[in-house]
């Protein structure tokens, strides 16, 4: 390399640089150790703003250094960077010499101030506002600029078809009429993405067949075979895979026999809900919506069976409207208010005058189920309205034996679930007349029940947090189980006086430590509700015969 290659690439600035920088600025006569004194300094803060902004190159993973690199290191320094504007394109330096001496410089429009002066100034540009406009109007999206054009139906069937489709426009312009090769470029690189498709649980083959024994085995015609199948849905715990269809094969069975009026199908598809319910290892809460419309339409169906006037329904919507109540005190909660909804649909026949008697027994047999506070709200206020229709149908002349069947039924019903609530509500005496008066048709009926009721033995109560049972010298110890606060029928306890020594269970008293003063040993034998207990798989057989003469 010549000493004038070296003089030119040194790792220091020239003094030709320094004075040329130095006249710029008016300074004509610099003395040459100044001029190498700031060449020095310049060179050495130089390199070290290039190494630091090197640095940021280095950090940003680039193999070219930017404009950016160069401000960020000077400001790391606490240089106040360069001010200004950045070119996209490249702006070449012009070349002059003379005189012996080189210059590059950036050639600048020189600018008239006396033009500049005269000239009107620009507008002002307009502040950032909100406007509305009109996305659509009846349905339809008016042209305005603000919207973008429609679509044809044909281009948004075919992107919707394949979505793929809006990735092969590289030769298509956009909107505004400008090539879209950028953008097109920018979506050739995009990966399509694929939906996975639902994948469906297939049953093993084991499975399958015991899934078909049980359907076959729960409506059938063996009974045997039907009470194992039912005993084993109640008790099996490996039942989670096959419980969709199980659930899936009750509803679609009511649709079906409901519409064909078969009494004896329902009855067995009930029990299998019955059995469903039972089984502690499954929870129901997810199949409420096949479930819940399936035992509502053996409530409160018009028609369940071939001949309503001669078999016996009534038992049928007794026992869904049992399985409706226990369903609602199994899974109702604050958020799903089950329960609620429930009312709301039971309710609901009770305010039609139209509703059919089958219907409206149904809904009075649901609501009573319930609970107490139930009866209380919905069906007490309605007795006289109920009254006023069970009296046509019972007095009246020309009347179907089907509508006058299920007048009696109700009355019945309604002198069972109303008279024990009513004793509570209504201070003695009790006078027919203001019965009648209150409740019309359905007063005198209503009256015997509650007197009934009130010279009933009064039954003690038996909800003790544990009771000692002794079974042959083998001592058991019980606890009540605590359920949610909700309206219930309360247990019902009588008091057995037998000699000792005989074989029963003896209750023994935590709070007293002697035996009784009478010398004989007492008794408590609990039960569940006052009305009819649950059907098991002998209930319904007389029913059964009946419907399928």
């Amino acid at each position: 390399m010549s000493d004038g290659d070296k003089t030119m690439y040194g790792t220091t600035l020239s003094l030709e640089s320094i004075k040329v920088i130095a006249e710029s600025i008016g300074v004509g006569s610099l003395p040459d150790d100044a001029a190498k004194e700031l060449a020095d300094d310049v060179s050495i803060k130089l390199k070290q703003i290039v190494q630091d902004a090197a640095k940021f190159m280095h950090h940003s993973k680039r193999m070219k250094m930017s404009i950016a690199d160069i401000d960020h290191s000077l400001k790391v320094r606490n240089i106040e960077p360069q001010y200004g504007f950045v070119s996209p394109d490249f702006i070449p330096f012009r070349f002059a010499s003379g005189g012996g001496r080189e210059l590059h410089f950036i050639e600048e429009k020189e600018i008239d101030l006396a033009e500049v002066i005269q000239t009107a100034p620009p507008k002002i540009p307009l502040d950032i506002t909100l406007r509305a406009h009109w996305l659509c109007v009846d349905g339809v999206q008016p042209t305005i600029p603000e919207n973008p054009p429609p679509l044809s139906k044909d281009v948004q069937a075919l992107d919707s078809v394949n979505p793929v489709n809006k990735l092969d426009k590289a030769h298509i312009k956009d909107t505004t009429g400008k090539p879209a090769i950028g953008k097109a470029h920018k979506l050739k690189n995009v990966e399509t993405v694929h939906v996975k498709q639902l994948a469906t649980h297939e049953l093993s083959v084991e499975q399958q067949l015991y899934y078909k024994e049980i359907t076959e085995a729960c409506v059938g015609s063996d009974e045997a075979r039907r009470a194992e199948a039912l005993t084993s849905l109640a008790c099996d715990p490996g039942l989670h895979e096959m419980l969709p269809r199980m659930c899936t094969f009750i509803a679609e069975g009511v649709k079906v026999n409901v519409v064909q009026n078969n009494l004896a199908l329902l009855i067995y598809l009930m029990r299998m809900v019955r059995a469903l319910l039972d089984n502690p290892a499954l929870y129901l809460e997810k199949y409420l919506h096949e479930l819940i419309p399936s035992v509502s339409t053996c409530i409160v169906s018009r028609q369940l069976c071939m001949r309503p006037e001669l078999d016996n329904h009534w038992a049928l919507r007794d026992f869904a409207a049992r399985l409706m109540a226990q369903i609602c005190k199994n899974f109702n909660t604050s958020t799903n208010n089950l329960q609620t909804r429930v009312t709301r649909l039971f309710s609901a026949a009770l305010q039609n005058d139209k509703t059919p008697l089958s219907s409206l027994y149904g809904a009075l047999e649901g609501l009573s189920e319930l609970g107490t506070e139930v009866i209380k709200v919905f069906i007490i206020p309605r007795l006289r309205f109920i009254s006023d229709r069970v009296e046509v149908h019972l007095q009246g002349s020309n009347i179907s034996a089907v509508d006058k069947i299920a007048a009696g039924h109700i009355r019945a019903m309604l002198q069972k679930v109303c008279s024990p609530v009513l004793k509570t509500l209504r201070n003695p005496p009790d006078v027919v007349e203001e019965y009648k008066k209150d409740y019309g048709f359905l007063g005198p009926t209503i009256h015997q029940g509650v007197i009934k009721a009130r010279t009933a033995p009064p039954t003690a109560p038996t909800c003790t947090s544990s009771s000692s049972v002794s079974v042959n010298n083998v001592s058991i110890v019980t606890t009540a189980a605590t359920t949610p606060a909700r309206p219930q029928t309360p247990l019902i306890s009588s008091v057995v006086n037998k000699p000792s020594g005989s074989g029963a269970i003896q209750r023994q008293s935590s709070s007293q430590g002697g035996s009784s003063a009478s010398g004989q040993q007492k008794f408590v034998i609990v039960s569940q509700r006052q009305q009819t207990p649950s059907p098991s798989q002998d209930d319904f057989v007389g029913i059964i015969q009946q419907s399928q003469r």
